[in-house]
């Protein structure tokens, strides 16, 4: 299994529509960088984010999430995220993985020095769509979130041989999201 460079991961977004839109090179002037670097890919964050758990009301349960009571849309080009507060944003770019690559997505550098935590996220074979991104300011400061700029990075790691079952057969619950997606179970049936 092998680290896949920006040569690999050009041609799969010509030939395999990897990542849409695609931005051929690493832009960076005026702006928190996006684009092909030469291990990964760095994704934009999309115009649109919620915060979470603005009241001291209630318990948040992943297991019983109340949307409507605890995320608030917000749209613009910019976001503060309040001191220690915590967000779900979307990235920019629809993702499409192969059914034997798996990438890794953390958090640009320039961000984590300003305090902001992207969970680390896996990416499983199969899986498609626009990447719901985990972010938390661990600062006792609002910080800045700017939309269509660089968010998070993603690696791809090319298997061996492909899993018995991609994401995408064993119909996972966030496949081919295009909002972002709260914390959901699957129903027993």
């Amino acid at each position: 299994m092998g680290l896949k460079s920006d040569r690999w991961i050009r041609r799969m977004a010509r030939e395999a529509r990897l990542i849409e839109p695609f931005e051929e090179e690493l832009v960076r002037r005026g702006v928190i960088s996006y684009g092909l670097s030469s291990y990964g890919y760095d994704l934009r964050l999309s115009p649109t984010l919620y915060l979470l758990g603005e009241t001291d009301e209630g318990i948040i349960d992943p297991k019983a999430f109340d949307e409507a009571a605890m995320l608030r849309r917000l749209e613009g080009e910019t976001f503060l995220i309040p001191p220690h507060g915590y967000a779900l944003g979307l990235v920019l770019e629809y993702l499409r993985l192969p059914r034997n690559v798996v990438g890794l997505v953390w958090g640009k550098s320039t961000y984590t020095r300003a305090g902001l935590m992207v969970n680390l996220t896996p990416l499983e074979p199969g899986w498609e769509g626009h990447l719901t991104l985990s972010m938390a300011n661990q600062t006792a400061r609002p910080l800045r979130l700017y939309a269509g700029e660089g968010i998070a990075q993603v690696l791809f790691w090319e298997g061996d041989e492909a899993p018995f079952l991609s994401y995408a057969e064993r119909r996972g619950k966030y496949q081919g999201r295009r909002d972002v997606a709260p914390p959901t179970i699957e129903e027993v049936s």
